[in-house]
C-alpha cells in the first residue's frame, strides 16, 4: 500500500504520520508508508487534528470543509480524505526535493 490512493469517487486518501511540537507546520517527507507531517499544535483537545486538516487543505488547494479525518483521532497514524484535491500528492514531494 502506498502513502496515498484514490477511492471510487476520486477522493484522495492519505496515510499520515503526525509529529507534534514542531516550530512550524511542515511536510517532512515519507515515514514508511505514510507522509510525515510535523505540526506546531499540541495534541490537546483536538488542536493538532484541527491544525492538520487546515494544513492539508492549504497544501492541496481546497477549503478545509473538503478535508476529513477518517481514522486516527487519538493516534499519530491518521487517514485523511480530501474531496477532489487541486494538486496531485506527488507534486508535494517534488516541491520538497527542489
Amino acid at each position: 500500500m502506498n502513502w496515498y490512493y484514490y477511492d471510487n469517487a476520486n477522493n484522495l486518501i492519505l496515510n499520515i504520520y503526525v509529529q507534534t511540537g514542531a516550530k512550524n507546520n511542515v511536510i517532512a517527507g515519507l515515514h514508511g508508508k505514510s507522509l510525515k507531517i510535523r505540526l506546531a499544535a499540541a495534541p490537546i483537545e483536538g488542536k493538532a487534528n484541527s491544525a492538520l486538516i487546515k494544513f492539508i487543505a492549504e497544501c492541496f488547494g481546497v477549503p478545509s470543509s473538503r478535508v476529513a479525518l477518517k481514522r486516527g483521532d487519538k493516534s499519530r497514524q491518521k487517514i485523511i480524505i480530501i474531496q477532489h484535491p487541486r494538486y496531485h500528492p506527488e507534486t508535494l514531494l517534488c516541491e520538497l526535493q527542489n
